[in-house]
């Protein structure tokens, strides 16, 4: 599904990832982990067109998707939660989640100016839709809050939400779990399996909980400095003596 070959970037000379290779099959979770300033994060930029590498491949369905703009990606059916939260947060919880169907309304400008009926009906559709995924989140009840008023678990879980609205095939969530309580995280770990499963896609994960990591994971691959230093299955990479360098330090 994704193949990225020798991926690089430099800001300044001073290159943040360097040489980076991942594949990542249909229906596969896979981790990307690192100490904090390892390139995770600019991986994720790299692969959705936020930044355009410098040097390296990245083919999606054995197709070239390099220097693509965020939204040609997103039409490629990548879609991306952030670090950060980056909710709209004026908005309301319904609103966020209809934002993103915008790519693929089938009505024209001309219709959605006159209200048309051919632009009720479309709305309809989506407004439905966008609920049915609320539904499943159980977010359904709080669709005209702001979602700023959320609490910050269901905050975390509107973004996904809103990722999914896309329709990808690929979801890359960044720290998924970060500011989340040991239960939130355990319920993440089955929400991220039955996305999987119930939406038919992969997932690539940034996420510094090892617990969630290693518990639903297929593979991990992890950076350093910004070069893998390894990659594997989850008991492959936890016992691995470069990786727990990497975290611990020299000589653990």
């Amino acid at each position: 599904m994704l193949n990225v070959e020798n991926l690089s970037i430099e800001f300044g000379g001073l290159k943040a990832v360097s040489d980076f290779n991942l594949t990542i099959d249909e229906k596969e979770i896979v981790g990307l982990i690192g100490p904090n300033g390892a390139g995770k994060t600019t991986v994720f930029n790299m692969l959705t067109g936020v930044y355009n590498p410098t040097e390296g491949s990245i083919s999606y369905l054995g197709e070239s998707i390099n220097g693509l703009k965020p939204y040609n990606i997103t039409k490629k059916k990548i879609a991306r939660t952030f670090q950060n939260i980056r909710l709209f947060s004026s908005l309301t919880v319904l609103d966020n989640v209809k934002v993103s169907f915008n790519y693929r309304v089938n009505y024209s400008l001309f219709d959605s100016i006159l209200r048309t009926p051919k632009f009720k009906k479309e709305e309809k559709l989506i407004e439905d839709k966008s609920i049915e995924l609320l539904k499943a989140f159980s977010l359904d009840t709080k669709k005209d809050e702001l979602s700023k008023n959320l609490p910050y678990g269901e905050q975390r879980k509107l973004e996904i939400v809103r990722a999914l609205a896309a329709k990808p095939s690929l979801l890359l969530l960044d720290e998924p779990a970060a500011g989340m309580n040991p239960q939130e995280t355990l319920e993440l770990m089955d929400l991220i399996n039955w996305i999987k499963d119930k939406f038919h896609i992969s997932v690539l994960l940034i996420e510094h909980d090892m617990k969630l990591v290693m518990g639903i994971c297929d593979k991990i691959a992890v950076l350093d400095y910004g070069k893998k230093i390894a990659e594997g299955t989850p008991n492959e990479i936890k016992n691995n003596s470069k990786v727990i360098e990497a975290y611990l330090g020299e000589g653990a």
